[in-house]
């Protein structure tokens, strides 16, 4: 049989990253299926899922309301339009399995699986998970999740699926190479920054107000500043400013301690590639960030840090000395490493085909 998967999820990278990562391994492993994505217009997914070579199935994005006003009137007359339109498409493509990722373009998908009885695989990234999330887990005969100690009923702990690249990045082999690519000194130690493909203001303002002592001392700095993000920021020998890098696996490996967001698809990155790091949570939302890296430092594998107390004092004392403290680097890379997951993709997308075949 064919199978046919329908993959919900969009928004956010933390979404269509590993939807993605997963629409690669189903091609892998069963060439013969057909792979449909359903997100919306103005989410990432608009522009990265064709790109991959997936087709995007658009729909509405309509939002829970949060509170009693005019969005919250026209909320039912929205959602039930757009729960009309999913499950016409599942019916209309034959769809055997739907998975899906979180985000708002969930929550249709996950009704209309279950008033057409089609199977449904949910993952969930985050350690505190999604409305969405906790609306699908209800009736999914699969319940993922990148992180243990989940609160969905059911949840079981694959990791974070990514693409094969980063997954089984052999950074040791690689470094060479992947220094000499982007321009960096093949002995000094290497700071990598990033506050993800949005960048991080405090990261890139306190970065460079330190990096004239990281210089000094014998370092060098890396730093992906986020698109647009690069604006009076000055790049000189051993402080390498760009706004994004195609490959991260590339900066990873070039790497030997990072600064770094704690969003769920860069922690569990860190970890499979084991990279130690030291984690700025992102101060907004329901505190998810601060979770998701909480048990990696518990482990010794990675340094935490509010948002607040980032500043240019605290990088010249501890994230300087640490850049340079070689054992101590090796590790927190194992225990970094011993956390991660590499075969998330792979295990999440035999959960999905086989569903679709029994259905």
């Amino acid at each position: 049989m064919t199978p046919r998967v329908l993959l919900a999820g969009g928004g956010s990278a933390g979404h269509v990253s590993p939807l993605l990562a997963t629409a690669d391994r189903i091609s892998r492993r069963a060439p013969e299926a057909e792979v449909l994505v359903l997100g919306t217009a103005d989410g990432l997914e608009a522009d990265l899922v064709p790109a991959a070579g997936y087709e995007l199935v658009t729909i509405e994005k309509v939002p829970f309301p949060r509170r009693p006003n005019g969005a919250a009137l026209r909320f039912p007359a929205r959602f039930g339009a757009t729960l009309r339109e999913v499950r016409g498409l599942l019916r209309e493509r034959d769809i055997d399995v739907v998975a899906g990722f979180g985000g708002y373009v969930c929550p249709p998908a996950y009704l209309a699986a279950a008033a057409s009885r089609t199977p449904l695989v949910v993952h969930e990234a985050n350690r505190r998970p999604g409305l969405a999330n906790r609306l699908g887990a209800r009736r999914a005969e699969a319940v993922l999740t990148a992180f243990p100690g989940s609160s969905l009923r059911g949840a079981r702990r694959i990791g974070m699926p990514m693409r094969e690249a980063v997954a089984h990045l052999d950074r040791e082999a690689r470094r060479p190479e992947a220094r000499e690519r982007l321009g960096l000194d093949p002995e000094r130690p290497v700071l990598l920054v990033t506050g993800g493909s949005l960048g991080a203001q405090r990261l890139n303002a306190q970065v460079s107000e330190a990096a004239a002592d990281f210089l000094a001392a014998g370092t060098q700095i890396l730093h992906i500043t986020g698109r647009g993000k690069a604006e009076g920021l000055t790049a000189r020998e051993g402080y390498h400013v760009v706004e994004y890098v195609h490959a991260m696996e590339d900066a990873y490996a070039a790497a030997d301690l990072a600064l770094t967001r704690s969003g769920a698809g860069t922690v569990c990155e860190l970890t499979a590639v084991g990279l130690p790091a030291v984690l700025v949570p992102l101060p907004v939302g329901n505190g998810e960030q601060a979770l998701n890296g909480e048990e990696v430092v518990a482990a010794g594998g990675a340094l935490m840090i509010p948002d607040a107390e980032l500043d240019a004092a605290y990088l010249r004392s501890t994230v300087l000395p640490l850049l340079q403290d070689e054992q101590r680097r090796a590790a927190m890379a194992e225990a970094s490493r011993a956390f991660g997951i590499t075969d998330a993709a792979e295990v999440m997308a035999d959960i999905v085909i086989s569903a679709a075949r029994r259905a």
